[in-house]
C-alpha cells in the first residue's frame, strides 16, 4: 500500500532547515556548537561540560554524518544507494540499527514512513541551492522506485542491499533522532545530570534543570517570524521534534512548495496542518512520528501516535486550532492567544 511518506533532508544548511523549537532559557557559556549532520548542532551540559566531553559528543556525531549522509561519497548509505540493483554492501552497527527502526516505522505506518524516498527527494531537491518542481513522468518515475520491502537486510553478513536499480535511501527523518539518542547515552555514562542537545530542531531535554525542575520548551509559531513561540511544553527527560510546513520549503514561480512530500502523487502534502510536536521518550521515535504524523493527517496520524509507547503529539491546523493527545496537553502551555486549544 502506499501511502504519504516524510522528507526530511539529513544534510541541510541551518539557514534551510531552521530550529523549529526554541530554548525558553538562557544559554551560559559553557554550551558549544559546531556545523555537523548538515545544521547547526548545539549542545549545552551547563557545569557538567569540558573540553574532553565535548570533544567526544561531537566526535560521534560526526562518525554518524560519516556513516549516514547521502551527500558524502563514502558514506555507507551513499554506496548502498550507488550499488542499488547491483550488490550488497557491508554496513557498520549504527546503520543497522537505524534500518531496523525505519524498517519498522514502515511496516507500521502501512508506507507512510518509508526510508527509500530517496528518489522523490532528490528530483525536487528542496533545500539545496536548486529545487525545481519536477514533471510529471519523472515524478511517477520516481514514485515507481519508492518501496520500503525492496530494502534486503542481511543481518549475518552485516550488509544491506537495494533490490531495483535507481533505488535511494534517505534516512534524513530518523538519523538526526538517532544521533541524539547515542548523545543522551554518553552523557548518562558520563553522569552528567542535566542538559540540552539541540541537533538543529531536534531537542533531548536531558535530565532536569537545577533544583529538579523541567527545562521550558517553546514551540515556534508557524505563522510567524523565526523566534516567536506560540506555547510552551514543560519536560524533563524527553524528546521533542516538530515538523511544519514552514521548516523548509522552496518558492518556485511565486508558489511555495514545502518539504514534506506525498508518495500518492509525488507533490507536497496540504492537509489543513500546519506542524505536528511529538514529545517521546526516545528522540529517534520523535524524529520519525512528527514528520509521518504530519504526512498521514490528523486522524490517522494521532492513531500512529497514540500506538506507539511513551509519545504524546501536538496538532497546529492553519485555523489555528491546536489538538493533542492527553499528555502532550497536560505538558503544554498555550501563550498566543489567537491560537484555540481543543481538549
Amino acid at each position: 500500500m502506499k501511502a504519504y511518506t516524510v522528507i526530511k533532508s539529513l544534510l541541510t544548511s541551518c539557514g534551510l532547515f531552521p530550529v523549529c523549537l526554541l530554548l525558553a532559557c538562557t544559554e551560559p557559556p559553557q554550551a558549544q556548537a559546531e556545523l555537523v549532520l548538515g545544521t547547526i548542532c548545539r549542545i549545552n551540559l551547563y557545569e557538567y561540560g569540558s573540553p574532553q566531553l565535548y570533544g567526544t559528543l561531537f566526535s560521534r556525531l560526526r562518525e554518524i554524518e560519516m556513516t549516514m549522509s547521502i551527500t558524502m561519497a563514502d558514506t555507507a548509505v551513499a554506496k548502498i544507494n550507488q550499488n542499488a540493483g547491483i550488490r550488497p554492501v557491508p554496513v557498520p552497527l549504527d546503520l543497522m540499527e537505524v534500518l531496523d527502526q525505519a524498517l519498522a516505522y514502515a511496516a507500521l505506518s502501512e508506507g507512510a514512513f518509508d526510508p527509500t524516498v530517496g528518489p522523490l527527494v532528490q528530483r525536487w531537491a528542496i533545500g539545496s541551492e536548486h529545487p525545481r518542481v519536477p514533471e510529471a513522468a519523472e515524478i511517477e518515475e520516481a514514485l515507481s522506485l519508492i518501496n520500503w520491502q525492496d530494502v534486503v537486510i542481511d543481518r549475518d553478513a552485516a550488509t544491506v542491499f537495494l533490490r531495483r536499480s535507481g533505488m535511494a535511501l534517505d534516512l534524513g527523518a530518523i538519523a538526526k533522532g538517532y544521533a541524539a539518542d547515542e548523545i543522551a547515552k554518553i552523557l548518562q555514562r558520563a553522569r552528567v545530570t542535566g542538559a540540552i542537545i539541540d541537533l538543529g530542531g531536534n531537542i533531548v531535554a536531558y535530565g532536569a534543570k537545577q533544583r529538579g525542575l523541567p527545562w521550558s520548551i517553546g514551540i515556534q509559531n508557524p505563522l510567524d517570524s523565526r523566534g516567536t513561540y506560540l506555547g510552551i511544553f514543560a519536560i524533563q527527560h524527553k524528546s521533542i521534534v516538530t515538523s511544519g510546513v514552514y521548516e523548509r520549503y522552496a518558492e518556485i514561480e511565486g508558489k511555495r512548495y514545502h518539504h514534506i512530500l506525498s508518495t500518492q502523487d509525488g507533490y507536497p502534502v496540504y492537509n489543513g496542518l500546519l506542524s505536528v510536536t511529538i514529545i517521546a521518550d526516545r528522540s529517534i521515535d520523535a524524529d520519525a512520528l512528527s514528520t509521518t504524523a504530519f504526512a498521514l493527517g490528523y486522524e490517522k496520524g494521532r492513531a500512529l501516535v497514540e500506538s506507539v509507547d511513551h509519545a504524546e503529539a501536538l496538532f497546529i491546523f492553519e485555523d489555528k486550532r491546536i489538538q493533542g493527545t492527553p499528555g502532550a496537553l497536560a505538558q503544554f502551555t498555550l501563550r498566543d492567544t489567537q491560537f484555540r486549544l481543543i481538549p
